[in-house]
């Protein structure tokens, strides 16, 4: 009877997680394309853009700098064993453009906007204020959520890009400052190995990224219930969602990228 308990909650565990990434794919392609169809909100998107790509910028950048000063310390230390620490600024930068800078990036945002986001929208679920809103004919899809996931999904590969190039310059200080390479052939092994392709694959994964942590932000804010313990429980479990679905995207991206 025991086993049959566990296969019988086993089941609405499975179940219950089938149904919840059905309503949040969804909930992902309603938001998504709900910008399509007039109005468009231009100030609540420039809004979202602002507090998600502009005021990001010095958490993303000191990540950066850091990352890319810690990994030139690391591939130096394992590189000297085999004597190839010649290799180091080309290793530096194609593992900041096509894996640190997206993903480090992500995190750090869904940490930072993810959790905004749940909780606006949460606070604004459970006062009813999106209710309201419906009532006075203003489509909630096109005002709260299409805005969001659209700042996010353009915000995002910027950011990348700016975070890749601080990275491999925080790689260029240590090197250059600590580790005695010479600073001009350090930019020039970089610029001589990194190709179109290893900067756009890692734009086209913040292109994801960014939908992915927004629209997670805005469904579990969206859908929060139980006043502020929900609104709280519905930001942690966010947070959570949006980092396991980066790093899995990451990876699932990764294989097809590296196959083609």
């Amino acid at each position: 009877m025991s086993w049959m308990n566990v296969f019988a909650a086993t089941g609405r565990l499975s179940l219950d997680a089938v149904r919840e990434v059905g309503r949040m794919s969804n909930f992902a392609f309603r938001g998504g394309t709900a910008w399509l169809s007039g109005p468009f909100y231009w100030r609540a998107f420039f809004g979202a853009l602002g507090r998600i790509g502009y005021a990001s910028l010095p958490v993303v950048g000191l990540t950066a700098i850091f990352t890319g000063g810690a990994l030139a310390l690391n591939i130096y230390d394992g590189s000297t064993r085999f004597n190839a620490e010649s290799f180091l600024p080309q290793i530096v930068g194609v593992s900041i453009v096509r894996e640190l800078g997206p993903v480090l990036a992500a995190l750090m945002v869904a940490g930072r906007c993810t959790s905004a986001i749940a909780a606006e929208l949460g606070a604004m679920r459970v006062t009813e204020q999106i209710d309201a809103m419906s009532t006075l004919s203003v489509d909630p899809f096109k005002y709260l959520i299409a805005p969001r996931v659209l700042a996010a999904t353009i915000a995002l590969p910027l950011l990348v890009l700016v975070a890749d190039i601080i990275g491999i310059y925080g790689g260029y200080l240590v090197a250059v400052h600590t580790l005695d390479f010479s600073g001009p052939v350090f930019v020039r092994n970089i610029d001589e190995f990194l190709t179109n392709e290893d900067v756009l694959s890692g734009l086209m994964k913040a292109t994801v990224f960014g939908f992915l942590i927004s629209v997670v932000g805005c469904y579990y804010g969206f859908t929060s219930r139980g006043g502020a313990g929900g609104v709280g429980t519905a930001t942690r479990t966010a947070v959570v969602v949006a980092a396991v679905l980066v790093l899995a995207a990451n990876y699932v991206m990764t294989t097809f990228l590296v196959e083609t």
